[in-house]
Formats: structure tokens, C-alpha cells, sequence
């Protein structure tokens, strides 16, 4: 038997098919905004509200809305809201709701991901998780949440997920195995029957096309809606689709009649980092992982995230 690797190893009921998307929809929309990776930035969650209620668009949450908010009141109002719309559970949800440590964060990082950011992510899951203890309730309905959603807008077919077509923590939507094994995706396209796979997970965000038998296909990755996702920003990423552009957008693409885009949450920067300090102090595992990007945003370019025919304008 294989040894388990706590924040390494995929357990086995994060498992499915490529072949579960091709059933009917259950969300249908005119637009539609996927959040994913807010990590328990209570601002975050304010300015996607914010931004649904302008357009009256529909919101579906992919996974990993916990991660920071180990403060008690805050667990209880991220989860409470997020409860109230469309949601997927992300391997964070997964993990807190269940009773088995052994996965550790869930995360199942890559090899090129180093040991000490894997040890530091179990310790935070182990925090959120005391956190969790409190509210069982709460942890039951996390616990219930499906692993995959399908939608459907003006005909387009939508594979919501948190990780990738296989795997609730798969990374083979990541911007890396995208541009070193596309073939890879384009072949799990083509076996689930979907237009669009819109996913988060791996934290760097990515929008690349493919040919697939219904023509045009596309895996969008929005990287995080609560952190920067590029370098010197200060705002997250959401998806979204819809009949008609954004002039939000930072770049998207268009399939038949709908654009799929990666819009600016713009939260409040300052409030964000001022919570986050007071919460995780210096030397602790999530500022010593994530602080530097979150005040300045990581070393990747928007450039880098647009790949293969799509449109994209000035962060």
C-alpha cells in the first residue's frame, strides 16, 4: 500500500470521472460569476457580492472559501453567506468537514511545490480546522457540498470544479501542466462533454483554448478571488461568463455567443492586510506562505495567464 503524504497524497474519494459532466445542467443562467480561491478574505466576499448584485448575475463558489479565517465570527459569516449560493467544496472545505487528518491540507501538491510550503499548509488546515470544531452544523452542510457542478448559458455547457476534471485537487488545469502537457487537458475535454472548465486550486490563474468535437473549447483557471494573482496588483480573480463583455475584463475569450472572462475583485487592499496581520503575526505559517503575495501579488504576469486566441487588456 501506497504510504500516505500528508498535503501530497489524493485520497481516493476526491476521485471522479470525466465522464460525470455529461449529464443536464443543474445551474442555468444569463451571467454567471465563478469564485474561486477566496480563501477567507471577508472583503472579497463583499466586493463579488457587490459585483453580482450590479449585473443581477448568478454566483457559484469553486472550492477553498476557507483558508485564513480561522477567527471564530468569521468562519460563521464566510461560510453562512457562501451556503447561500451555488457551491462546490474545495479540498480545504473537504478537510475540514471530515475527521481524517491523514491527507493533511488536501492540497496534493506537485513535486515542484517545496516541503516546507506543504508542512506550513497542514499546519494552517489544522488551525482552521479547531476553528471548524465549533460549528457542526456548519461542517455537515460543508461536508455535503458536491465536488462538480454543470451549467449551462445561451447553450454553452460549463464543468464548474475546484481542482481539474478528475480530481476535486487535481492540477492538471494549473498554468504549468497546461503549457507542459496541454495534451493532457485537451484529452479530458474531450471525454467530458463540457465547452468550458472553470476551476481555481492551484492558485495561479490561466485561460487557454483547445479544439475539441464541439469546436471551440476552453479551461479557464481563475488562480484566487482573495489574493493578488499577478505581480504588483492588488486584487483577486473571478470568472465570468456571460452573453456580453465586461469592461472589467482583464481578458477572456469568446465561444459562439458567450465571453468567458477574468474580472478584477477589487476588495479592500488595506483592510485585507491589516486583518490578515492580526490574525497570522509574522512567523506564522500563512504569513510566512502568503503574506509577500498578498501585499504585492506573486512573480507572474497578466501575459502569461492568456494563452491560444483570447483577448486581453491592461491590468
Amino acid at each position: 500500500m501506497a504510504r500516505t503524504r500528508p498535503g501530497r497524497s489524493c485520497p481516493r474519494h476526491y476521485r471522479y470521472s470525466p465522464a460525470v459532466f455529461a449529464r443536464a445542467a443543474e445551474l442555468r443562467a444569463q451571467s454567471l460569476f465563478i469564485v474561486g480561491g477566496l480563501y477567507g478574505n471577508p472583503f472579497a466576499l463583499e466586493a463579488v457580492l457587490a459585483m453580482a448584485r450590479r449585473e443581477g448575475a448568478t454566483l457559484a463558489f469553486n472550492g477553498d472559501f476557507n483558508w485564513f479565517n480561522v477567527d471564530p465570527a468569521e468562519f460563521e459569516s464566510i461560510n453562512e453567506t457562501v451556503l447561500r449560493h451555488a457551491a462546490v467544496r474545495g479540498n480545504v472545505e473537504t478537510e475540514i468537514a471530515g475527521e481524517d487528518s491523514g491527507a493533511g491540507c488536501g492540497c496534493a501538491y506537485p513535486e515542484w511545490v517545496g516541503e516546507a510550503e506543504v508542512g506550513r499548509s497542514n499546519e494552517i488546515l489544522t488551525r482552521l480546522r479547531g476553528t471548524a470544531s465549533a460549528y457542526p452544523e456548519l461542517r455537515e452542510r460543508l461536508g455535503v457540498l458536491p465536488m462538480h457542478l454543470v451549467a449551462e448559458i445561451a447553450g454553452l455547457r460549463i464543468g464548474i470544479v475546484h481542482g481539474d476534471a478528475e480530481s476535486l485537487a487535481g492540477w492538471q488545469f494549473s498554468q504549468e501542466a497546461l503549457r507542459e502537457r496541454p495534451e493532457r487537458a485537451a484529452a479530458l475535454l474531450a471525454g467530458s462533454g463540457v465547452d468550458v472548465f472553470a476551476c481555481t486550486h492551484t492558485c495561479l490563474p490561466v485561460m487557454r483554448e483547445f479544439d475539441a468535437p464541439r469546436g471551440k473549447a476552453l479551461i479557464v483557471n481563475n488562480g484566487a478571488a482573495g489574493m493578488p494573482n499577478f505581480r504588483d496588483t492588488r486584487f483577486g480573480l473571478a470568472t465570468r461568463i456571460a452573453s456580453t463583455p465586461s469592461a472589467q475584463a482583464l481578458y477572456g475569450a469568446r465561444l459562439g455567443a458567450t465571453v468567458v472572462e477574468a474580472v478584477p475583485v477589487r476588495y479592500d487592499h488595506e483592510a485585507w492586510m491589516a486583518r490578515f496581520d492580526r490574525v497570522w503575526p509574522a512567523g506564522s505559517p500563512a504569513a510566512l506562505s502568503y503574506r509577500k503575495r498578498i501585499a504585492s501579488g506573486p512573480g507572474y504576469e497578466v501575459e502569461q495567464a492568456v494563452r491560444t486566441g483570447a483577448f486581453s487588456r491592461a491590468a
